[in-house]
């Protein structure tokens, strides 16, 4: 059965969309990455428009990422005190992402710039985490025990503004995890997803924090951010489509449960490996959308302005 949505101007199946909801929310309970980095291009390649798909899919996350917390609550794996500085830098990035977003949508390169930052950061990242934890599993299978601090210390760990963080066994400057959800908050607001595929990985080989720990303090940080979010673009660029991120939203809750389940049965490294091989083929596919030669070539279309 297909819905009009009125503001992204398609129509769209509903069951398709409730099963992308629920795909989106178990990769949200399993990872802490709110799945928003697989959800938009699938809307993209569904005929929604780009604007569209990134303020819609930051609504979407909101309540997906609400019940993948609450489970990780119940558990007592958040760093809260981690996560409110998070969310300090997450805000501020934000506000200065929805910002550029507005002006890209203006000069009319924001589906460009959406695509061409998919690829490098989706890329970079999933080629990063996919090494690492390779090697990380490589090493316990050859039963090769690497003796090593619990964190490793770099320059930003010398900074000031130091604070304790019980939860992660951690002391280290603010200005770090704040740096990091600055960068985290910004790439909601322009790419529509949690930020946590980016700030998972940070928090753990930048900050030092247990993988235990990271994935309940990512989704803690992400219902606020994603509601900033979906407020500012609503308000600013009137790209949030409610029917749609309600049909995600049903789908969404019940998969972060499950979600969740399965994230408790699996270890540190084979949930890294696994999230990275995601990434990476999300990244191939946006590549290969970008280097196709297009049907048609060429195409009549109206501005943001009409």
């Amino acid at each position: 059965m297909s819905i009009y949505l009125p503001i992204a101007g398609v129509s769209v199946n509903i069951l398709v969309v409730m099963i992308l909801g629920s795909a989106v929310g178990f990769l949200s309970g399993l990872f802490g990455v709110g799945g928003g980095f697989l959800m938009t291009p699938l809307l993209i390649f569904m005929g929604v428009p780009s604007a569209v798909a990134v303020g819609t899919q930051a609504n979407q996350l909101v309540g997906a990422s609400v019940s993948g917390a609450i489970s990780h609550w119940r558990r007592g794996s958040i760093d809260v005190r981690m996560g409110l500085v998070l969310l300090g830098g997450g805000l501020v990035g934000s506000t200065i992402g929805v910002w550029i977003f507005g002006l890209l949508r203006k000069l009319g390169q924001l589906d460009l710039v959406i695509s061409l930052l998919y690829v490098v950061v989706l890329g970079a990242v999933g080629s990063l985490m996919f090494a690492e934890s390779l090697r990380s599993i490589l090493r316990s299978r050859r039963h090769i025990v690497v003796r090593r601090r619990l964190h490793q210390h770099y320059w930003l760990h010398r900074l000031p503004l130091k604070m304790r963080f019980p939860k992660s066994r951690l002391y280290i400057s603010a200005i770090t995890p704040f740096t990091i959800g600055v960068l985290g908050g910004f790439i909601v607001a322009i790419m529509g997803v949690g930020g946590g595929f980016f700030m998972v990985p940070a928090m753990i080989y930048i900050v030092g924090m247990p993988t235990a720990v990271v994935i309940g303090t990512s989704l803690f940080q992400i219902v606020f951010v994603t509601a900033s979010v979906t407020i500012l673009q609503a308000i600013t660029t009137q790209t949030v489509d409610i029917l749609l991120s309600l049909l995600l939203l049903v789908g969404g809750v019940f998969g972060a449960q499950i979600g969740t389940r399965f994230g408790s049965k699996l270890r540190g490294d084979e949930l890294r490996a696994l999230l990275a091989l995601l990434v990476l083929s999300v990244c191939l596919l946006l590549l290969a959308q970008l280097i196709r030669t297009p049907a048609d070539m060429y195409s009549l279309s109206v501005g943001a302005h009409g």
